[in-house]
């Protein structure tokens, strides 16, 4: 097993996660298979309970991990499927250690944090090292680990002791530092003593970086890079600069040109070449990625989409739904744009408050070529959803409701065409009628205890026999039922189904058990669709998720041409 650590320096959020999923990416071009753990120093056990304001969104894996969005990353670049073990945090490690204490396993001896808990990550990251994540089964052969925070931060000095021992416990032939720093322009000119100084901290606690990927916002020059590598006692090839370039989607393609893998692979001894079949797998894979960023580059016409949410304050909370509307407008030829709508600016309150904002707001969405309600918890911006899924509605705009968005979409058609005025969810509403309540609590949910209690994780979609025209099953080829990835504690009332149905919207996907709403959609509507699941969790970069490709090929007037591609593809024809 070849180990490469991702390091980050100077200021959090510069792209270790990008440089990850990009490293590990190349290393597949060569045929070798390639797996991922992210380390979190945090406190918590997971990311569940943590405010997407604060920490961004929340990605959930199909064994039901609420793990760091760095996953989310990694899962797309790389076309495999983590655990939650492949997400290590203080609070998993702490937790580990002291539950091993309770039992008795370290023989009354004092438990500290050397060796236990270094111990203990060392043996964490071994372990779930070999875990197959690919479709061959086999055990990975390079594992690439992001440390998260930044060096020298006190949340992560275990972890950074733990590399430390793990670089001699694995040999200096099957371990890769790669340190990304800060390259800032002042002036006009690019500033290398914040470099200089992280990579002094890095050695002072017995790191010492293979690799220095530079983060500038213009192309570094010669003279900086020379200066870099003599003043961090590295070679020139050992200075990787990684410039704003048009999308993330071309950095494995920047590290490329730089020869990037000619050096990691004489560090780490990778001489045997990889079997042919699985050579030709990596060159097809690296063929299909140009072909993908050169046509994204020679895009001209424009999508809109306008994304209504509550947590637009910090678009990193809405990661993976960005992304998945990146793949499918990679895949439509278009250009994407996103008008960040917060969906309480919709409201009649923000009109007498704010009516700047007002304006601005609906301006936004009466001009978007497709409307997107994503997932959220709380009351919080609610009636400005239900007013934009209801704009979409009556006005034969695109819309996609994901999760909370499908119960928007259904609180509002029960509340318009039932005439049930004061339909909400027992979310907003804890005293709501249970009778005409639009949304409910599932019976089997956990609704005291928050952390990891709700419908997590992938669970089948069957699709109802009538469901033939349905545009969304099109797009997953007619499929008879679907896998995706849920999060959610609420449901469609189950006793409003047979009277919302007999007014148009059907629900054409239910759960195993046939008694829960999974997938809603209007028949006579360009593209109007609600999922309970999350398909923004399973859309990777040349597999764009099915119903936000609906949505995004709707708005750009293709999804009768798409539909047809999608269908000829599942049947191996395309």
């Amino acid at each position: 097993m070849k180990y490469v650590v991702v390091s980050g320096g100077v200021i959090s959020g510069i792209g270790k996660g990008v440089l990850a999923s990009s490293t590990g990416l190349l290393f597949k071009t060569l045929g070798l298979r390639v797996t991922s753990i992210k380390i979190d120093p945090y406190m918590n056990i997971d990311a569940g309970t943590m405010s997407p304001l604060e920490h961004g969104e929340c990605f959930v894996l199909n064994d039901g991990g609420e793990v760091d969005l760095d996953l989310g990353n990694y899962e797309r670049y790389l076309n495999i499927t983590l655990t939650r073990n492949h997400n290590i945090t203080t609070g998993k490690i702490y937790s580990h250690v002291i539950q091993k204490e309770r039992n008795g396993d370290y023989l009354g001896k004092t438990v500290q944090v050397v060796p236990h808990i270094t111990n203990a990550i060392q043996d964490w990251i071994e372990r779930v090292a070999k875990i197959p994540v690919d479709d061959t089964g086999l055990e990975p052969e390079v594992c690439i680990i992001e440390l998260g925070g930044t060096v020298g931060d006190i949340e992560s000095a275990p972890f950074v002791e733990a590399l430390r021992q793990f670089q001699f416990r694995v040999g200096q032939d099957n371990f890769a530092l790669i340190h990304v720093s800060l390259v800032p322009v002042i002036h006009g000119e690019q500033k290398t003593k914040p470099t200089q100084a992280a990579i002094k901290d890095l050695r002072s606690l017995g790191l010492t970086p293979d690799m220095i990927a530079c983060r500038c916002q213009e192309e570094l020059e010669v003279a900086t890079i020379e200066k870099i590598g003599m003043f961090c006692h590295v070679g020139p090839e050992q200075v990787i600069a990684v410039h704003d370039v048009n999308s993330t989607y071309h950095v494995p393609l920047l590290l490329k040109e730089q020869r990037m893998m000619k050096y990691l692979t004489k560090k780490l001894n990778i001489t045997t070449p990889a079997a042919e079949e699985d050579v030709a797998k990596g060159e097809a894979l690296l063929s299909k990625w140009k072909q993908l960023t050169s046509a994204h580059d020679r895009s001209f016409e424009t999508v809109t989409i306008a994304l209504v949410g509550k947590y637009t304050h910090l678009k990193d909370s809405y990661l993976s739904v960005i992304k998945a509307l990146e793949h499918s407008s990679m895949r439509v030829h278009r250009r994407l744009k996103i008008d960040w709508v917060e969906s309480s600016d919709l409201e009649e309150e923000t009109k007498e408050s704010n009516l700047a904002n007002y304006h601005k707001a609906w301006h936004h969405v009466c001009q978007a070529d497709g409307i997107l309600v994503p997932g959220g918890f709380g009351s919080r911006g609610i009636e400005g959803m239900v007013a934009a899924a209801k704009f979409a509605r009556e006005n034969d705009v695109p819309y996609l409701g994901v999760c909370l968005g499908l119960q928007i979409a259904v609180i509002e058609f029960v509340r318009d065409i039932l005439g049930v005025k004061d339909s909400t969810s027992m979310e907003f509403d804890p005293k709501a009628n249970e009778e005409t309540a639009s949304v409910v609590y599932m019976p089997d949910v956990d609704q005291v205890k928050l952390g990891g209690t709700m419908r997590l994780g992938i669970h089948l979609t069957k699709f109802v026999e009538d469901s033939q025209w349905s545009k969304l099953r099109k797009l997953y080829g007619g499929s008879e039922s679907v896998l995706e990835r849920h999060r959610h504690r609420y449901e469609v009332n189950p006793k409003l189904i047979s009277q919302i149905e007999s007014k148009g919207l059907k629900f054409i996907g239910k759960d195993e058990t046939e008694t829960r709403m999974e997938i809603i959609e209007l028949k006579d509507h360009k593209f109007f669709v609600g999922t309970q699941y999350h398909p923004e969790y399973l859309s990777k970069v040349l597999d764009p998720s099915k119903p936000f490709l609906g949505l995004v090929a709707a708005a750009s007037g293709v999804l009768e041409h798409i539909s047809e591609a999608e269908d000829l593809n599942s049947k191996g024809e395309f």
